[in-house]
C-alpha cells in the first residue's frame, strides 16, 4: 500500500506530517528520520483495530488484506 504524506516544517523546529487518506492520522519528529519512523507507527495505529471491541459472530470470517 502506498499513501501520500504531507510533511510540514514545525514552527518550533522539527517536522510534522499528516496522512490525508486517513483522517486524524498525524505525527511529528525532531529530524526527518524520526518523523518517518513515527509515521510508520502512526499509520499502523490509525489502521489497527482491537478485535475484542468488535462484535463478531461465529459465521463471520476475519482476514488480513494487504493492498
Amino acid at each position: 500500500m502506498k499513501l501520500k504524506v504531507i510533511i510540514h516544517k514545525a514552527e518550533e523546529g522539527g517536522f510534522w506530517a499528516e496522512v490525508p487518506a486517513i483522517p486524524g492520522c498525524a505525527t511529528q519528529g525532531e529530524t526527518m528520520k524520526e518523523l518517518i519512523e513515527n509515521l510508520y507507527d502512526a499509520v499502523e495505529g490509525c489502521l489497527s483495530i482491537d478485535l475484542d471491541e468488535v462484535k463478531i459472530k461465529r459465521s463471520d470470517l476475519v482476514m488480513d488484506l494487504a493492498v
